[in-house]
C-alpha cells in the first residue's frame, strides 16, 4: 500500500512537470500578446494593495503541508519587499524559520477587483532600531514584550496580478494572469 502511495505522488509530480513545461512555452507567447508592462503591473499591484488592510500569508507547515493567515502588512516598500510582525512563540516563526518560502495573496473580490499574488522567501528581523522604527500603534497591545516581536520581511521572487480596474486580465487559452520575476535582491 505504501509503495502505491509513493508511486502516485511521483506520477503525481511527473505529470505537473510536464504540465509546467508545456504551459511555459503557451505562457510566453500569450503574455507576449499582454500589452502590460512592468512598471504598469508594479502599479497596479501597489494600488491594490494599497486600497487593502490585510493579506494571506501563505506558507509550509512543519509536516509539509500549508499553512495560511491573515496578517497586517505594511505597504510594499520600494523594492516590492513587504513587512509584517509576528511573536518569536508563533507557528509561523517556526514555519519561516524552516521553509521561507511563501506566498502573500491580497484579494479584492467585494467590487470584482482582483487580487495580487507576491511569492518570495521570507527574511526574519529582530533588529531592535528597525522594529522601533516601524512600530505601529497596536503593537503595544498585541506584542507586550516587545522582545519577543520579530519583523518579517517579504522578498518578492515573482508577482501575478488580475485587476479589471486596468484591464489586467489572464489569458485566453490558458488563463495566466499578468506576471513579472524580480531579480534577486
Amino acid at each position: 500500500m505504501e509503495n502505491c502511495k509513493k508511486f502516485l505522488r511521483l506520477s503525481c509530480a511527473a505529470v505537473l512537470v510536464c504540465l509546467v513545461f508545456f504551459n511555459n512555452r503557451i505562457t510566453a507567447q500569450e503574455n507576449a500578446n499582454n500589452f502590460a508592462n512592468r512598471d504598469s503591473i508594479i502599479s497596479a499591484a501597489r494600488e491594490m494593495i494599497g486600497s487593502l488592510t490585510y493579506c494571506a500569508l501563505i506558507s509550509m507547515d512543519t509536516t509539509g503541508g500549508i499553512s495560511v493567515r491573515t496578517m497586517n502588512p505594511f505597504p510594499p516598500d520600494e523594492n516590492m519587499n513587504v513587512w509584517m510582525a509576528t511573536n518569536k512563540h508563533t507557528r509561523k516563526y517556526f514555519e519561516l524559520q524552516k521553509d521561507p518560502n511563501v506566498t502573500l495573496y491580497y484579494a479584492d473580490h467585494s467590487k470584482a477587483a482582483g487580487y495580487v499574488a507576491i511569492k518570495g522567501k521570507a527574511v526574519l528581523v529582530d533588529d531592535m532600531a528597525i522594529k522601533l522604527k516601524m512600530k505601529r500603534a497596536y503593537w503595544d497591545q498585541a506584542f507586550p514584550d516587545f522582545n519577543n516581536l520579530i519583523l518579517i520581511k517579504i522578498v518578492p521572487q515573482s508577482l501575478e496580478i488580475i485587476y479589471y480596474k486596468h484591464k489586467l486580465y489572464n489569458a485566453d487559452v490558458t488563463w495566466d494572469p499578468p506576471a513579472i520575476e524580480f531579480k534577486n535582491q
